[in-house]
């Protein structure tokens, strides 16, 4: 399945992509029924044979009754679509935020089967490579450079971060346009098997020659808290440091392990660096909330409220169940960790977090809620991409589709960042005490070098953002440096509950 493409000039994300009737009545009746057992819960498939209407009847009876904005889904003849998911993509609002952003930036969908290896094991096809794209969008020349390789990949010991792709097989990456180029890339961009090979050129950071790089598709294990480590700030403290890339099940257990580990070496300052994390499962955000504040400042506090649509004042119209707040978790929920354990703490007064335009929903949730129980949160980098709101994954026919269901809000009853939170902001833009800096693609991340976590190490022993020697203008950077957009997976810039029909 291939979740990146370019449109001729620009790129895009892919999308795998009269009376209410009660949407639980008209589920599972497919236009092509699944048969035997579903490998992931262990159950029979529910599946009866019906057609392609009755699994447009109920997405729109479940739009209707759970999409936070339904009053504002235009009305659309669904006869006039063929596909089903093409009709879902317009059941959404058209509506848009105080700066001219959609406000639903988040309306997608995945084959189940897809969306199961995904969420549970952070397995996708690919090299291991999370892009970051810094030049204009529908503009050229492109400029695409490595935000991350993901360790054990076939990228990993092969292609470095910071270094600008230039060609996909011999086609010009910066300046292609015509389809049969764009196909061309596209193919590179995101392999269809494993075993599949391409060849990439790219400019390393500091380099004046291309080079070649030949890499062979893979399934790729995502490694979500891939580097933990202790640095000295010059004021002699023990500063904790933590890549934290993605709220998925495997998760759970690397935190607990990493926050363990820093605990152990006594920290007294936390550089949680979260720029790439798109979100995922809120009910991790939660669990790393929580180890960073501690049970003092968190007991009888909420993590965050979820607020519904109107036809739903008190009542979960998902789960059935009373509106209840999602808890500061006080012990691991059985993701990846055995369920019921202790969660380790850092008691931390406060937190530095290192954000970007990457930085989205789930992750938002974290900054949110600390500020929501008065730890204080120092903002470094760029502005979020603001998304207050989540929804519970729903299977239907083998289909799993994502519609906003739900706002959320922290302990003060504040939720109100739809354009994202910005360091240094003041009213009435949502935001942090902190320093704007750009990334720094010239180093590694966690190099104490490193633009934002230079910075942070300067607040820590200054009071002051200072002026770290790679300081760069945001965005406008031509080189290998700025903010741009995360090219991620749609799944993995979302808040999403846990998923009623596994319990999880």
């Amino acid at each position: 399945m291939r979740w990146i493409r370019i449109v001729a000039l620009g790129l895009t994300l892919m999308h795998c992509g009269g009376e209410e009737s009660n949407w639980r009545d008209l589920a599972a009746r497919c236009a092509t029924p699944r048969t035997g057992t579903d490998p992931f819960t262990g159950q029979a498939y529910p599946d009866k044979r019906a057609t392609l209407t009755d699994e447009k009847s109920w997405l729109k009876a479940w739009t209707d009754d759970t999409y936070l904005w339904y009053s504002e889904v235009p009305s659309v003849n669904a006869a006039q679509y063929t596909s089903v998911t093409d009709y879902f993509d317009q059941l959404k609002t058209r509506a848009t935020t105080p700066s001219g952003n959609d406000k639903d930036r988040f309306h997608f969908w995945y084959p189940t089967a897809d969306w199961e290896q995904l969420s549970q094991s952070g397995v996708e096809l690919g090299y291991g490579i999370t892009w970051v794209v810094l030049s204009p969008p529908k503009t050229l020349p492109r400029n695409w450079v490595v935000g991350y390789v993901e360790p054990n990949s076939p990228a990993d010991g092969k292609i470095m971060r910071g270094a600008q792709l230039k060609l996909i097989d011999g086609v010009n990456m910066e300046t292609a346009n015509t389809q049969a180029e764009i196909d061309l890339l596209n193919a590179g961009l995101s392999p269809a098997n494993i075993g599949e090979q391409h060849t990439y050129t790219v400019l390393d950071p500091g380099s004046t020659q291309n080079r070649d790089v030949p890499l062979q598709a893979a399934g790729i294990t995502t490694n979500p808290v891939p580097i933990t480590g202790v640095v000295m700030a010059t004021n002699g403290k023990k500063v904790g440091y933590l890549l934290f890339n993605d709220h998925i099940a495997t998760a759970e257990q690397r935190l607990v392990d990493a926050v363990t580990s820093l605990k152990a070496q006594s920290i007294n300052e936390l550089v949680l660096d979260i720029r790439y994390n798109g979100g995922g499962y809120l009910a991790i955000a939660s669990e790393i909330a929580y180890m960073i504040a501690g049970s003092a400042r968190t007991s009888g506090k909420i993590f965050e409220q979820l607020t519904f649509n109107a036809k739903h004042p008190s009542t979960d119209p998902v789960t059935g169940k009373q509106i209840t707040p999602t808890p500061f978790y006080t012990q691991t929920l059985g993701f990846s960790a055995a369920a019921g354990t202790p969660l380790p703490t850092l008691d931390l007064p406060r937190v530095f977090v290192l954000t970007g335009p990457g930085t989205c929903s789930a992750s938002e949730s974290v900054l949110n809620s600390l500020d929501g129980v008065g730890v204080q949160v120092i903002q470094i980098g760029a502005t979020t991409c603001g998304k207050p709101y989540g929804f519970y994954p729903e299977d239907n026919c083998g289909v799993t589709y994502f519609s906003i269901q739900f706002k959320g809000v922290n302990a003060k009853g504040f939720g109100d960042y739809a354009d994202g939170f910005a360091p240094a902001a003041t009213a009435p833009v949502a935001g942090f005490t902190g320093c704007v800096m750009a990334d720094d693609f010239t180093r590694p991340l966690g190099d104490a070098g490193e633009n934002r976590l230079e910075t942070a190490l300067n607040y820590i022993t200054t009071g002051s953002c200072g002026t770290p020697a790679a300081a760069t203008a945001l965005i406008t950077a031509p080189g290998p440096r700025g903010d741009g957009e995360v090219l991620k997976s749609v799944w993995r810039q979302n808040r999403i509950m846990t998923m009623p029909r596994t319990g999880r």
